[in-house]
C-alpha cells in the first residue's frame, strides 16, 4: 500500500501546499485551504489505461475546413423555460453543471426533462444519492415513464465510465459530482483534487464522443458551487437554481454560456406533481402586488434576453436609533445607500432619521442600474406615505446629481408593459426618440423625465 502525505489544497484554484497557509499565494483567496491526503509515490498514473490502452489521435484542423453543415446539434429538452436558458436546446458534446440549495429541485427538473430527451437515444441517469429503486419511485411520481430511461446508483468513476461504454448514451446525469470518486487519486469524494479530477475525466468523454454531460453540484452556505473554482471554468455552461424552499416559484439562471445567453432566466412553479413552466413570468411577479399601496411601484427589467415586470417594494420608517438600518434584498445594497444619498442631498429627505428597507417580490435580483427609478419612486412614496398610481411603471439610470439616465433595450420594457395593460410609463428623456418610433403602443402613455424632480411631483403635484 503506498504511503500517504497530509497537504492543504485551495479549494478556488486547486494550488497545494506541504501546510496550512491563510492567503492562496496563486490565486490571494483567503482561508480557502482545505487538508487532503495524497499519494507520497511520486509515481504519474497514465491516463490510457483508463481509454482503451492508447490515446486516441489527434490532429488539427483548419479553420475553414471544420463543416458545420446541417442543423445546430441541439437537443430539445421538452422544457420551454429550460431551452431558454440553455440557449435552444442541450449542445452535443456540452458538459453543463447545475447548481442550487438542497431540495430546490435540482434533480426533478433533470428527471422530468429525461421523459423528453429519451427520444434522442438512450439517457443515462447515474446517482451517488439515491438507489434505483428511490429513483424509480420518484420517476413515477413526476410521471416519467421512458423506456430510453436507464438508470444507475453508482459513484465510482471507473464503473460509470465502463456503464457510458457500455450503453453508449447520447446523455449522461452525474448526481451529484461531489460525490464521485477515482481510484487514481487517495482522497476522499468531494474533495477538491477528487472533484477536479472526475469532472476533467467527464469532460474529456464529452468532447471527444459529443455525449452531453448534466453534473448536479451542491452550494455551500454562501450559494457558491462546493468544489474548486476551476469547476466552472472546465465546464460549458453554468446554471443556478434559486429560491426559497417554501415558495412554490423557482428561478433557474445561466451565470455561464459558451453557447447562449449569459443572465438568461427560466421561471418554474414548483407543484406535487413536479416543475411546470411559467410561461408568463411577469403576470407571476406582479399578480399579487398591492394598489394604491404606499412605496410599492412596478419596473419593467431585462433578465438575459426577456423582459419581466417585477415589483419594488420600500419601506421608510422613522427610527430613535443613532444608526438607521438599511436592508436591501433583491437589489445591490450598495446601489441602494447611494440612491438614499441622492434623495438626501438632491431632495432633501431626512433619510438618516428614518429605517430603509427594499425588497424586490417573487425571488428576482436586479442587477442593472435600470433599476435605479423604481428603487427612488419606492424609496419617496414610502417616505411620502403617497402611492403612485396602480398602472404606472418606472424605469431608468439615476445619476449622482439626480439627472435620469438613458437605458438599453427600451422597446422591450415597453411593449411588456403595454401587454400587461399599464397605462402610464416614466422612462429617461433620452430614452424617448426610439420610444416614440415603436407603434402598438395605444392605451400607454410614455413620459420622458430628465431628473428626479419629474417623478416626486408626482407625489406632490
Amino acid at each position: 500500500m503506498p504511503k500517504v502525505r497530509t497537504i492543504f489544497v485551495c479549494s478556488s484554484c486547486g494550488y497545494s501546499a506541504p501546510a496550512w497557509l491563510g492567503k492562496c499565494p496563486e490565486c490571494g483567496a483567503w482561508g480557502t485551504f482545505e487538508e487532503e491526503m495524497s499519494d507520497i509515490s511520486g509515481k504519474k498514473i497514465d491516463d490510457s489505461v483508463h481509454s482503451g490502452g492508447q490515446r486516441r489521435a489527434v490532429k488539427a484542423l483548419k479553420l475553414a475546413d471544420i463543416d458545420l453543415s446541417g442543423d445546430e446539434d441541439r437537443y430539445a429538452t421538452g422544457v420551454t423555460e429550460f431551452d431558454r436558458v440553455l440557449g435552444g436546446g442541450l449542445v452535443k458534446g456540452a458538459l453543463v453543471l447545475i447548481g442550487g440549495d438542497p431540495g430546490i429541485g435540482k434533480s426533478t427538473l433533470i428527471l422530468q426533462m429525461c421523459e423528453f430527451m429519451g427520444a434522442s437515444g438512450p439517457v443515462l441517469y447515474v446517482s451517488g444519492e439515491e438507489s434505483v429503486r428511490q429513483l424509480k419511485m420518484r420517476a413515477g411520481r413526476l410521471g416519467v415513464k421512458n423506456r430510453n430511461l436507464l438508470l444507475a446508483g453508482e459513484n465510482h468513476l471507473e464503473t460509470i465510465e465502463k456503464l457510458i461504454d457500455e450503453n453508449s448514451p447520447t446523455i449522461v446525469i452525474i448526481d451529484s459530482i461531489q460525490t464521485a470518486y477515482t481510484d487514481k487519486l487517495n482522497s476522499i469524494p468531494g474533495s477538491v483534487t477528487q472533484i477536479r479530477e472526475v469532472t476533467m475525466s467527464l469532460l474529456k468523454i464529452a468532447k471527444e464522443s459529443e455525449i452531453s454531460f448534466f453534473i448536479v453540484g451542491h452550494v455551500t452556505k454562501d450559494g457558491a458551487i462546493a468544489g474548486p473554482k476551476v469547476l466552472e471554468h472546465m465546464v460549458d455552461t453554468v446554471l443556478y437554481f434559486e429560491g426559497e424552499r417554501h415558495m412554490n416559484f423557482r428561478i433557474l439562471r445561466a451565470v455561464k454560456n459558451r453557447f447562449g445567453s449569459t443572465n438568461e432566466i427560466g421561471v418554474f412553479e414548483m407543484t406535487e406533481h413536479g416543475l411546470i413552466a411559467v410561461e408568463n413570468p411577469s403576470a407571476v411577479m406582479i399578480g399579487e402586488r398591492p394598489h394604491n399601496a404606499p412605496g410599492s411601484v412596478i419596473v419593467p427589467s431585462i433578465e438575459g434576453s426577456r423582459p419581466v415586470l417585477v415589483e419594488m417594494q420600500a419601506l421608510v420608517a422613522r427610527t430613535s436609533a443613532s444608526n438607521p438600518r438599511r436592508m436591501a434584498t433583491g437589489v445591490d445594497y450598495n446601489r441602494m445607500t447611494l440612491m438614499v444619498a441622492v434623495l438626501e442631498k438632491r431632495a432633501g429627505f431626512k433619510m438618516f432619521e428614518y429605517d430603509v428597507y427594499v425588497n424586490v417580490t417573487g425571488g428576482l435580483k436586479l442587477i442593472e442600474p435600470a433599476s435605479d427609478m423604481g428603487i427612488i419612486a419606492s424609496l419617496a412614496s414610502s417616505y411620502k406615505d403617497k402611492p403612485f398610481e396602480c398602472d404606472a411603471a418606472f424605469v431608468g439610470e439615476i445619476g449622482l446629481t439626480g439627472e435620469v439616465r438613458s437605458v438599453d433595450r427600451i422597446e422591450k420594457r415597453l411593449m411588456e408593459a403595454h401587454r400587461m395593460g399599464f397605462t402610464r410609463c416614466l422612462i429617461p428623456e433620452g430614452n424617448m426618440a426610439a420610444a416614440s418610433k415603436l407603434k402598438g403602443l395605444e392605451g400607454l402613455k410614455v413620459e420622458g423625465v430628465r431628473h428626479i424632480f419629474s417623478i416626486l411631483n408626482l407625489l406632490m403635484p
